[in-house]
């Protein structure tokens, strides 16, 4: 597989676009397919737990019995838990708390990573994972001196979910790994996921709540890593970073009943994607990443900006490509949602083909 390395600044692409931007403003009457949020929720069941924590607010965050809970679901330590505002706030933390010198974030995915570093004084040097090979990732290609690497699986925005072995590949003595589980309860079985592993050095794993339990709006995620580590990033946190409702809301998540509940609906996500990748296989001036194994697909079609603003006129919202390193402006990316809206979906996009001539 060819990859390259680029050393480049961050103009060009605007780091801080994401999909709400889409959604802002005018779009709430849109069919929102530029956020990744599951739609319909939070569950009442979650909502009542979250409502029910508001009597506590009077006392300071304890955020003792989430961190358990935490580290139960995955077999941890305590000590091997830190609670964070979203995964977000874990990148910022990682660029400013750890003594690295020469980061590699592989592209294309999150950008907040690569944005965080370099805020923090950073710089940055850029993989970028090519179409061609179906955006898989190489652990040749990332350079052997980087002794901070950052990697998404599944990857947002391509979908594709990497090997644990090859992500496990990139592992050595020195060397800070930041793997971005954010989309990993979306996958059924969470197969090659690598939060719940010790073995491997210099490990660290971001998770998000927000995605599959609709708590954007709350900020609750985790990191996963080795004590020293975890000591390093609290010590960067400022007082009570997480609050009382984002706590409720982090140990409701870990109960089994939870669990089963997310796996389910990664389940449906599957069935979902597969009806919304037949769709768009129908339509040969869209070429779409179909190892896609997240709640979201990356797809490709000549003048993406112009059919992105057609089919916001027929009620759609998209999430555009260009924002991303390694992708051009003819990627979009778009939510998976249930068939009914993706057939809905697809009869747009068949009129907006039509009527541009395409």
């Amino acid at each position: 597989m060819h990859k390259h390395t680029e050393r480049l600044p961050a103009h060009g692409h605007d780091l801080r676009h994401h999909g709400d931007a889409e959604v802002r403003d005018d779009g709430a009457e849109l069919t929102d397919l530029a956020v990744n949020v599951r739609t319909d929720t939070p569950p009442s069941w979650l909502r009542e737990h979250i409502a029910a924590s508001l009597t506590s607010l009077a006392a300071y965050p304890d955020g003792r019995a989430a961190r358990a809970a935490v580290a139960r679901r995955h077999g941890l330590a305590p000590e091997r838990v830190l609670l964070t505002a979203g995964a977000a706030e874990a990148f910022v933390l990682l660029a400013r708390a750890l003594r690295v010198r020469r980061p590699v974030v592989v592209h294309p995915q999150f950008t907040e990573p690569e944005a965080a570093l370099r805020d923090a004084g950073h710089e940055v040097r850029r993989v970028l994972l090519r179409a061609e090979d179906g955006f898989r990732l190489d652990p040749a290609a990332v350079p052997d001196d980087a002794d901070l690497v950052v990697v998404g699986n599944p990857t947002n925005p391509t979908s594709v979910l990497h090997p644990a072995g090859a992500i496990a590949q990139l592992a050595r003595p020195g060397r800070t790994l930041v793997v971005d589980e954010a989309f990993m309860d979306a996958v059924p079985g969470e197969r090659e996921a690598l939060a719940d592993r010790t073995d491997v050095p210099g490990l660290v794993v971001l998770r998000s709540l927000t995605k599959t339990w609709g708590l954007a709006g709350l900020r609750i995620g985790y990191v996963l890593a080795a004590p020293e580590t975890v000591a390093d990033l609290e010590r960067a946190q400022p007082l009570w970073p997480v609050s009382t409702p984002a706590l409720a809301a982090a140990e409701a998540c870990m109960t089994p009943r939870a669990l089963a509940e997310a796996e389910a609906a990664a389940r449906t996500i599957a069935v979902d994607r597969a009806h919304l990748l037949a769709g768009l296989a129908e339509f040969e001036e869209v070429t779409a990443v179909r190892e896609a194994e997240g709640p979201f697909v990356l797809l490709r079609v000549t003048g993406a900006a112009d059919l992105r603003a057609h089919l916001r006129d027929l009620g759609f919202a998209l999430r555009r490509g260009d924002t991303f390193p390694g992708l051009n402006p003819d990627w979009l990316r778009l939510a998976v949602r249930d068939q009914e809206t993706t057939n809905r979906l697809l009869r747009a996009l068949e009129k907006t083909l039509l009527s541009t001539g395409r």
